[in-house]
């Protein structure tokens, strides 16, 4: 499910879209962290979901596709 790593991109790249004018007014040592966090937690969501955008990793196991695959009854 491609379309559902792609939408989740197009999302944080949103979120990023508002966040980056605040992220420059950041005055005190707090701030900086929260910011700095945040874009460290922004990279691992991106890059996760461009990872799987590539096919470089296993989608989520409720994204995969078993069509392929007998079911057989039990």
């Amino acid at each position: 499910m491609r379309q559902y790593a792609f939408l989740r991109l197009l999302l944080a790249a949103f979120f990023l879209y508002f966040a980056w004018p605040l992220i420059s007014q950041a005055s005190s040592q707090l701030e900086m962290i929260f910011w700095g966090a945040w874009l460290v937690f922004f990279v691992l969501v991106f890059g996760a979901n461009f990872a799987t955008l590539l096919k470089m990793s296993e989608p989520p196991v409720m994204e995969q596709d078993y069509d392929n695959y007998r079911q057989t009854g039990v």
